[in-house]
């Protein structure tokens, strides 16, 4: 690990000050400290967030506000969550790691992408134009879906699949004031800048998740090669409204398989106003590969997305 500048700021505008380009902020630090152990993260200076009035989970105007310093362990518990968004926690990594890792860090990890990880290697991500191994290498557990010539990594964060499944927004602190985006449109595709991962912008961090109130049935499945602590194959957040057995409406969205949290429009269109059944999920569920671009050893999650939709919408349904 290089050497590095500590400091623990007080105050958000204090924070927002240091956070001059070389500058990374600091909570649980699950993603950080392990990224600048591996050389792949080299920040100049640390900072310190843990002290700052960034938590809370509370109700305000029929939505879920949750502060960006609370920990996943926290969020997970609390009774006034939502179901989908405390099954993602639980399924997201081991109970030490929960109790440390926020909310915040979360949604800013960085990918599990091995050529990223290993700075010996050349990555887009991690050196732009120095290219992308994983094209043609190993990858299994890579992207199919918004992949680009340039990048293929998974977005490596389970709640966030939920938020973005549930139409969350995330707040945006500088010392500007506060902006607030929809989290699908925080997180950005790889294109031909896969070093620029999101909207946030230098000087900025999220203070705040808002999640509008959703009273329907919904649940969170994860697929992958181990019962805990791995990362998803294919994942899929699913909420649905009934009425006598017709789908009124349903969110659907999908990790393990994009570049960002991957929200599964065409299979909503395609669901609402239909018989909530088998046959309808599997249906509709072919449209989630809708402009997919598997790679040579993960040709395997067209089918297994499709498959795991269906089984989410079946539990989620209440259809046997």
């Amino acid at each position: 690990m290089r050497a590095f500048d500590y400091t623990t700021p007080s105050t958000v505008g204090d924070a927002l000050k240091l956070a001059k380009p070389g500058s990374a902020f600091l909570a649980g630090g699950t993603t950080l400290v392990d990224l600048m152990k591996l050389d792949v993260m080299t920040p100049e200076r640390v900072i310190d967030v843990n002290s700052l009035p960034l938590k809370g989970i509370r109700l305000h105007q029929g939505a879920l506000r949750i502060g960006a310093l609370e920990r996943m362990s926290d969020v997970a518990a609390h009774p006034i969550v939502h179901p989908m968004i405390s099954r993602a926690l639980l399924l997201s990594a081991s109970g030490q790691i929960r109790n440390m890792a926020s909310i915040g860090g979360n949604l800013m990890q960085r990918t599990r992408c091995d050529y990223f990880r290993d700075a010996t290697s050349p990555c887009n991500k991690r050196r732009p134009g120095s290219g992308c191994p994983a094209l043609t290498g190993v990858n299994r557990n890579h992207a199919i879906l918004g992949t680009s010539d340039h990048c293929a990594a998974t977005h490596a964060s389970d709640v966030a699949v939920a938020f973005v499944a549930l139409d969350a927004e995330v707040v945006l602190r500088s010392k500007d004031g506060d902006r607030t985006l929809p989290l699908e449109d925080f997180y950005r595709l790889p294109g031909s800048t896969p070093d620029r991962e999101n909207a946030l912008n230098p000087g900025e961090l999220i203070a705040e998740i808002i999640v509008p109130a959703l009273p329907w049935r919904s649940t969170y499945l994860k697929i992958r090669d181990r019962q805990s602590y791995e990362f998803a194959l294919t994942s899929v957040a699913a909420a649905i409204n009934l009425k006598r057995g017709v789908i009124q409406d349903v969110r659907l969205a999908a990790g393990g398989v994009g570049t960002k949290p991957w929200r599964l429009r065409a299979v909503e269109e395609a669901l609402k106003g239909s018989v909530a059944m088998e046959r309808t999920f599997a249906d509709a569920a072919e449209h989630a590969v809708d402009g997919a671009r598997p790679l040579a050893h993960n040709k395997f999650k067209t089918s297994l997305l499709k498959r795991t939709i269906v089984r989410a919408l079946l539990d989620v349904a209440g259809v046997r």
